[in-house]
């Protein structure tokens, strides 16, 4: 078991919701379980914060499906703003009630309010639609009095946030001022709200789950749009966790080497057995993650065609739902491909289909980590995958699988073709999967972590004046 320094420990998320965050949600639930089987808060693990402006009721309900499929350890250690930010007397809660001030909602702005179970107001948010940027207004939000009255208003979301945590923290603390609090902050827009927290015992450590680059993806490339501003806050941070080696090298090579930036992967736990190549299904193909344009399963799709010329039985499964389903299903139509290539849908038992399957392949365009591309290791299944940052390279750098040129059809055909046919090809790469999938299970990236947080807990917090 791993020791994790004498603290509370917080993961906080902008939303959890099942089923709509993809490998995100999965990532910040996974890390707070493999927490709590470190021992933080006795089993327990840290508390799960969220920030979605839903009801209650629709919070439980998140909560209870959650622990249907096993993903939290104690759904009571999952907490809300909103859920708690309405008074049982009605209007806002004391806290905050206190964070506010005298003024009064934007009239140019439309306003969404939240209400409590009776049906009182309790805040009002500014309703800011199509801007990217929409977390750093500081457009007023209002706070409503038992009566239903404006009592008062907070500068912005930011404001709103930070309220709460205080709140949230102080109840931690009861009255130890100095208790060291860690934060994992899963979300880059809280991180830019976050960022001048000046709390002495309180460090921030921020996640990173996706790449920072536009295309073409070089280490030279343009920054994403919304990742600028983040990099001019990156420095106050007390622990910035890259999922890959390689994307923290990039950084730094751009940015400048800090003890800020560490890596800390995404874990995956180690499968209860490996299935033998003679228990798979012969010539399946199997892909996992979001219908979304940048994993180009179309790609994948006039892949299968070609391979299918090679292998006639070769199949392959597609997991997971989203906003290109009907784009790809009137491909697989149109190649004739209805028979061999089928969209499955969403599915709640990943390391089934991985143990079925013959080779698992991805076609993204980018990735942070590659969350399935690590699942499959575990499970033995050999990977094809293009080679793109981040993460392909990275997992598959101790073998497990075969990098394919980025955007190179032909070759993702004959590669596949050649994994799909050649038996004892496919077992070694199984053999070398196994091992390779050891990098990211959760003993070690546990360690890493628990590192990391002894390191920020040995040294000032970066965003208190010295």
């Amino acid at each position: 078991m791993t020791d994790f320094p004498d603290a509370e420990y917080l993961i906080l998320s902008s939303r959890l919701i099942p089923d709509r965050d993809g490998g995100y949600a999965l990532a910040a639930l996974a890390r707070a379980r493999q927490m709590a089987a470190a021992g933080v808060h006795d089993g327990r693990g840290p508390l799960l914060l969220t920030l979605d402006p839903g009801t209650p009721a629709e919070h439980a309900q998140h909560r209870a499906a959650f622990a249907g499929r096993d993903l939290v350890v104690d759904p009571a250690r999952m907490r809300n703003l909103f859920d708690e930010a309405a008074d049982a007397r009605g209007g806002a809660a004391p806290w905050l009630r206190r964070a506010a001030h005298p003024g009064a909602p934007d009239p140019a702005l439309t306003y969404r309010v939240i209400l409590d179970a009776a049906g009182r107001p309790v805040v009002g948010l500014p309703v800011i639609n199509g801007d990217p940027d929409w977390h750093v207004t500081t457009a007023p939000i209002a706070v409503y009095d038992g009566r239903g009255e404006v009592a008062g208003v907070v500068n912005g979301f930011g404001a709103l946030y930070r309220a709460w945590l205080d709140d949230v923290v102080a109840g931690l603390r009861a009255g130890r001022a100095d208790r060291p609090v860690v934060v994992l902050c899963e979300s880059r827009q809280l991180g830019e709200l976050l960022a001048g927290w000046e709390d002495p015992a309180l460090r921030l450590v921020h996640a990173i789950h996706t790449i920072h680059l536009e295309p073409p993806f070089t280490p030279d490339a343009p920054l994403n749009a919304l990742w600028s501003r983040w990099f001019g806050l990156a420095e106050r941070f007390d622990a910035v966790l890259w999922p890959t080696a390689t994307q923290r090298d990039d950084v730094q090579d751009r940015f400048g080497v800090s003890p800020v930036h560490v890596v800390v992967p995404n874990a995956v736990p180690p499968a209860a057995s490996v299935t033998p190549l003679a228990d798979r299904v012969p010539g399946r193909i199997l892909m996992l993650n979001r219908l979304a344009p940048g994993k180009r399963i179309d790609s994948a799709i006039r892949a299968l065609a070609a391979v299918r010329r090679v292998v006639p039985d070769a199949t392959l499964d597609i997991y997971g739902d989203g906003p290109e389903r009907d784009r790809l299903q009137e491909l697989i139509d149109e190649l004739g491909l209805d028979a061999h290539v089928v969209l499955r849908g969403l599915t709640d038992d990943p390391g089934r289909a991985l143990d079925e399957a013959s080779v698992f392949l991805s076609t993204s365009a980018f990735e942070g980590q590659g969350l399935s591309i690590a699942e499959a290791l575990v499970h033995g299944c050999p990977v094809v995958a293009y080679d793109v940052r981040y993460g392909p390279r990275d997992l598959l750098a101790q073998g497990g699988g075969m990098l394919v040129p980025d955007a190179d059809e032909d070759a993702l055909a004959a590669t596949l073709a050649e994994v799909v046919t050649d038996v004892e090809l496919r077992a070694r790469l199984t053999a070398e999967a196994v091992a390779a999938g050891r990098s990211v299970q959760p003993a070690h990236a546990m360690a890493a972590l628990a590192q990391a947080v002894e390191d920020v807990l040995a040294r000032p917090s970066r965003r208190v004046a010295g």
